[in-house]
């Protein structure tokens, strides 16, 4: 998407047209964002009160193996000089993603998880812990 996602773009562009139809065709799904702006806001809870989330604490460490497959891209992406080039250049980077990588962010999830609820140190519920830190993922 071009430009500033605001709430409400987050809403028409993204929430309603796309997340809320996949999730309607999957009964029982549990869907996650972590707690950028838009994503908090009342339009955007309204819009999500009708599917099932996942809580997400304040201070919650990147779980996701995206954020890893983000990183790669950046590191590999090229120099470009407009909109189209960067584009094309991203297209044909995810294209050329190695599988395998992807196939052990994802095996390494449980680990992930371990580790993150290992390093609480509250007795708070997950959903609102607050005494968390840093992982070696």
């Amino acid at each position: 998407m071009r430009g500033t996602i605001t709430v409400q773009r987050y809403v028409d562009d993204i929430l309603r047209p796309h997340v809320g139809a996949f999730l309607n065709g999957l009964p029982g799904a549990i869907f996650q964002q972590d707690n950028a702006r838009p994503h908090t806001a009342r339009v955007a809870q309204d819009f999500l009160r009708h599917f099932q989330t996942l809580p997400w604490p304040v201070r919650s460490p990147y779980l996701s193996p995206i954020e890893h497959v983000w990183d790669q891209l950046k590191r590999q992406m090229p120099s470009c000089h407009s909109v189209h080039d960067l584009e094309l250049a991203v297209q044909d980077l995810w294209a050329h993603l190695p599988q395998d990588n992807i196939r052990c962010l994802i095996n390494s999830m449980p680990d992930r998880v371990a580790a993150c609820i290992g390093t609480c140190t509250c007795t708070c519920t997950l959903a609102a812990c607050t005494g968390g830190g840093p992982t070696r993922y």
